[in-house]
């Protein structure tokens, strides 16, 4: 495996987006339906069928995949929505359909045995015998790998596994095992696994006392700002909470993941493909993130110096990390 080869995995939740990703370099774009059937199901953003088969016909023009996230899980009693999203991808000719649900799974390899499968990370698969399940009986190519490892766990499972592997290097962090949160159905009754929203805008309350902002989602306080610091988005585990006379965040901090300076280690430890994510974030964002994300590759590719940086304007909170890659415990 060599920078080269590295595929650089980008978002889109919208046309402009999409269009803003392939001309700053990016080799896939992954996308969703505007609907329940992916896990940014947000208003204002993702794809109707007509603006999805446009979509494959630009980025195929330019010589870059599309992926459909079809990662989120059917409703007992009405999977339609997640067949019919599966089947327009093989129509369309999508080149991979992201998929978490083991039965969604199922239907897609017996329905259209032709259509490349990736594992989303909200499968939550983190051990060999788990990906190697999904690649012998439904064919999966590819498994995304959730943002708690660490790179030497990275280079084990990619020794022991049948298929390739894709990381997240930029982009926001997700607590703990994605695919398995029930903060946001607990607090809005909104399921991020099932309708595709985690602290869904419809709960997002921002209330002013004299100097003081206080977020709320739902009934639930998330934060307090003071005039001199910025406020944030209600994300209830990124709140600040009190546990023991001690105020902080007790979950995640607002921050963003930054791996750059780890993509030798990463090429070492046989990733195929380095995901940025983002699909909720504007066309300007994805222009410039994806576009100092391909220098980076491409530096790396050529042997020169990889340069990091220039990302923290656009970071959450304007602080960075390298998660697990670099693992510290408080």
């Amino acid at each position: 495996m060599t920078a080269r080869t590295l595929e650089l995995v980008c978002p889109a939740g919208t046309p402009a987006s999409l269009k803003a990703a392939i001309g700053a370099g990016a080799d896939a774009v992954y996308l969703g339906l505007a609907d329940e059937t992916n896990a940014r199901n947000f208003p204002g953003l993702n794809f109707s069928p007509r603006d999805f088969r446009e979509a494959i016909a630009h980025a195929h023009g330019e010589g870059v995949k599309v992926l459909l996230a079809v990662n989120t899980f059917p409703r007992a009693g009405n999977v339609g929505p997640w067949h019919h999203a599966v089947d327009l991808a093989a129509e369309e000719g999508a080149d991979a359909v992201i998929i978490a649900d083991i039965g969604l799974a199922a239907y897609a390899a017996r329905t259209h045995p032709d259509l490349r499968l990736h594992l989303s990370v909200q499968a939550s698969a983190s051990t060999a015998d788990a990906i190697g399940y999904f690649v012998e009986r439904f064919g999966v190519k590819r498994v995304v790998l959730p943002r708690v490892l660490t790179l030497p766990e990275i280079a084990a499972l990619n020794r022991a596994i049948p298929c390739e592997s894709e990381v997240f290097v930029f982009g926001g962090l997700c607590v703990m095992a994605e695919g398995r949160c029930a903060l946001s159905s607990y607090a809005t009754g909104k399921s991020p696994n099932m309708n595709g929203v985690c602290s869904p805008p419809s709960h997002a309350i921002y209330e002013r006392e004299g100097d003081t902002l206080t977020s709320k989602l739902g009934d639930f306080t998330i934060n307090r700002f003071g005039a001199d610091e910025d406020a944030g988005y209600p994300t209830l585990c990124k709140g600040r909470f009190t546990v023991k006379d001690k105020t902080g965040y007790v979950f995640e901090e607002p921050v963003s993941l930054n791996a750059l300076d780890h993509l030798g280690e990463l090429i070492d430890a046989g990733v195929a493909a380095l995901k940025i994510e983002g699909r909720q974030r504007g066309r300007a964002y994805i222009a410039e993130v994806v576009a100092k994300v391909r220098a980076a590759v491409d530096a790396a590719a050529a042997g020169g110096r990889v340069d990091a940086g220039g990302l923290a304007n656009l970071s959450e909170g304007g602080r960075q990390t390298a998660g697990a890659y670099r693992k510290t415990w408080r």
